[in-house]
């Protein structure tokens, strides 16, 4: 717990010098224990500065999912206020959803090193390499009408992007509807997953499931997935620090909520537009029944896909009906 303080204490200092003695009294503990609780830091793999009558400064920090340390840098007030994180499960989302059934709180963070049977829409696996990516989902309890919240989908693709153009400088691209792509190849799968009460249609529980390639190589990817697939690796010719993602995820995540409380889609539906790259282009629409081609036209105020038959009929294409598929590839 000490070294904790001490380091939400570095954390918030943003890389300026704080004294021994400032943090000391801030902290009720002496100054022995500072030096003591720095030390451990160091052991672990934070880089501290020590100077005299200049204090510490926090330099840099490994790359660790553990609570603790990304609980000290983040800035929400609702996602991530507790953070559970495991080296292997067999997916985030089932552990979430169990969660929510047993009294999980609002904003219940749950990460992964590694997901056995990470799960995409319609049953379709996410694969989920050990150490390699971003795998986390979010517990959320609005209040608020199922109706009212069906965009979460989208408005969480929104925030997958910030959060990866904060950390990586570059923005992907989003296939509606939950997917989020670069050089045509998929990079993010979104799932999200709700409880709603049988008798009265309460929302119990919306359980938002974010899975990032981060540091695969190509020889990562297996099977049909290593033609539609890539990672962050891949595209910036260098390795991404999960916790830095994971940290800026959630805080997007959090402006999503706050979102979902309001009901003010609008900047979120701009930027869903903006970024949309199934827009523009023939798609294939894949549904139960026979597979039909159209040309994808805009985005509705619902989050919806208006198409166009060659016949002039248009169409607007929900979430959770169908899957669209590029006409020539992925997207």
């Amino acid at each position: 717990m000490r070294r904790h303080t001490i380091l939400e204490a570095l954390c918030a200092s943003k890389g300026e010098y704080i004294s021994g003695e400032h943090l000391s009294q801030t902290l009720g503990i002496t100054r022995s224990a500072v030096w003591k609780g720095v030390d451990a830091l160091r052991r672990e793999g934070y880089e501290i500065e020590s100077r005299t009558r200049l204090g510490y400064r926090l330099l840099s920090m490994p790359d660790t999912l553990e609570p603790e340390a990304l609980a000290a840098r983040l800035n929400t007030a609702v996602v991530g206020r507790r953070i559970l994180f495991f080296d292997t499960l067999d997916s985030t989302n089932t552990y979430a959803k169990q969660a929510a059934l047993t009294g999980g709180e609002n904003g219940l963070v749950i990460l992964a090193g590694q997901q056995t049977g990470g799960r995409g829409r319609s049953g379709r696996s996410f694969q989920s390499p050990p150490g390699k990516g971003l795998y986390l989902t979010a517990l959320l309890r609005p209040t608020a009408a199922p109706a009212a919240v069906l965009p979460v989908t989208a408005l969480a693709a929104v925030a997958a992007c910030r959060a990866i153009e904060r950390i990586c400088g570059l923005r992907p691209g989003i296939k509606w509807t939950n997917d989020l792509v670069l050089d045509t190849r998929k990079l993010v799968g979104i799932l999200t997953e709700m409880g709603v009460e049988g008798e009265t249609g309460v929302l119990q529980y919306m359980a938002v499931g974010i899975g990032i390639n981060l540091n695969q190589t190509q020889a990562d990817f297996s099977g049909a997935v290593a033609d539609m697939a890539t990672s962050l690796r891949m595209v910036l010719g260098r390795t991404v620090s999960r916790a830095e993602l994971a940290v800026a995820l959630m805080e997007e995540l959090d402006r999503l909520y706050a979102a979902l409380l309001t009901q003010d889609y609008a900047p979120w539906l701009a930027e869903y537009r903006r970024s949309c790259v199934t827009l523009g282009h023939p798609v294939r629409i894949l549904g139960s029944g026979p597979e039909r081609v159209a040309y994808a036209e805009e985005i509705d105020d619902a989050f919806g896909l208006v198409v166009r038959y060659d016949d002039g009929r248009r169409e607007t294409i929900r979430s959770g009906e169908v899957s669209v598929r590029g006409l020539y590839g992925y997207v």
